[in-house]
């Protein structure tokens, strides 16, 4: 699930969708900058798939989500970063778990 997610809004930051460049573009993020961001959460749902690479994939996950967090915080808006709140939970979660054919 942690990965289609991941993938899933990878490839809209990465593509630059109109509600990745606005939501993005408050904190001044430049499209290159959404791109690159993009990239790296694609990079992480993939890392998430082997049992080598799994935890680091979902740190990288969780970091890109606490990056929002922080932001959103920042601007002192609490329901947005509310809104993240249970995706971070889930990858600390998904890390805790471990991969599933790890064993």
């Amino acid at each position: 699930m942690s990965m289609y997610l991941g993938f899933k809004q990878g490839y809209a930051m990465f593509s630059t969708k109109p509600e990745m460049l606005e939501m993005f573009g408050k904190w001044h993020f430049s499209k290159t900058a959404i791109m690159i961001n993009g990239a790296i959460t694609i990079l992480a749902a993939l890392l998430i798939l082997s049992p080598k690479t799994f935890v680091w994939g979902n740190f990288l996950m969780a970091a890109g989500i606490l990056m929002i967090t922080c932001l959103h915080l920042l601007d002192k808006d609490l329901k947005g970063a509310a809104i993240e709140l249970p995706f971070i939970l889930l990858n600390l979660v998904i890390i805790y778990l471990q991969h599933p054919l790890k064993n």
